[in-house]
């Protein structure tokens, strides 16, 4: 069995960045050289409206972060866009010389308290990410008719495939209106264009699992593997194994429980995986939904 050893929080500086006031959520990695990653994180400000940041995470024996830029990446869509109350970081995809940055783009509700929609920022030969359209990237359709938001993407063998979050209903609590989501998958040939047939990868495996939070998939020799964070009373993060990207079965032993420490004691979510000099490596958040920071953990035999 193998367990995921935690090496604590890694601290940022965003005193550089006004617009960042609270919040490091929905690690993303970039890779630079050899030890250095563009770490992409959502970051919020006085109005709770996320905007997309980026620092670089030094991978050594001291894992660091290094000062958060002072612009943000992406920025609040339009004024009354699917994407005008915040932009959350999601996946990063190199296709050539460009650079797709999926993400999710939120809006207020009335009836419900926001509205989630999958969207796409493209970097082209290098440049600044630039919307791919003022719409979103996934519309809500009969397929997904409440919201469609964290897509994750890979391309491979001429074909690009995402899993992502769709909502199969809000229900009505004495608390207030309650989401229910979980985790479909999709095909495109261009990364733009998606074909959505409403198949669902991970699905509701308790009476009171009602949220999923952003899949990451790894692609191994063996496998596809897929980290996500699933809630009940609170966020824990889980793992799926599956040997075509399409069916899978999830593995409770090799996900991530909240720990001990004072920021990650209630909930832990939003994994990001990646190797670095032979040995496997998790960013992922704590409490508060990515209030606290974020955090490192290494896979271990």
């Amino acid at each position: 069995m193998n367990a995921w050893r935690r090496l604590g929080l890694l601290p940022l500086d965003t005193s550089r960045a006004a617009w960042a006031a609270t919040h490091a959520a929905l690690p993303v990695i970039e890779p630079l050289d050899d030890s250095r990653f563009a770490l992409y994180l959502s970051l919020r400000d006085g109005e709770n409206r996320a905007r997309i940041g980026r620092c670089t995470l030094v991978m050594s024996e001291r894992p660091r972060l290094q000062p958060l830029e002072p612009e943000p990446v992406l920025d609040l869509g339009q004024l009354g866009a699917f994407d005008d109350a915040g932009v959350t970081t999601s996946c990063l995809v190199t296709s050539g010389a460009d650079r797709f940055l999926y993400y999710t783009g939120w809006s207020r509700g009335v009836t419900v308290p926001f509205y989630l929609a999958a969207g796409l920022a493209i970097s082209h030969q290098g440049g600044p990410f630039e919307r791919w359209s003022p719409a979103p990237l996934l519309e809500r359709t009969a397929i997904d008719p409440f919201l469609s938001a964290s897509p994750f993407v890979l391309v491979g063998h001429g074909r690009w495939r995402m899993w992502y979050v769709s909502a199969t209903e809000w229900r009505r609590t004495e608390a207030g209106p309650r989401h229910y989501y979980h985790i479909r998958y999709a095909e495109s040939p261009d990364g733009v264009a998606w074909h959505r047939d409403g198949h669902v990868a991970i699905d509701y495996a308790a009476d009171d699992e009602h949220a999923f939070a952003r899949p990451w998939v790894v692609r191994d020799d063996d496998m596809y593997r897929m980290w996500f964070a699933v809630r009940g009373d609170r966020y824990r993060i889980e793992m799926a194994e599956s040997s075509d990207g399409v069916e899978w079965t999830r593995r409770r032993d090799l996900g991530l429980s909240p720990g001990t420490d004072d920021w990650e004691s209630a909930m832990v979510e939003y994994p990001c995986v990646f190797d670095w000099n032979g040995r496997r490596y998790m960013l992922y958040n704590g409490n508060d939904y990515g209030r606290t920071g974020v955090g490192l953990a290494v896979l271990e035999a």
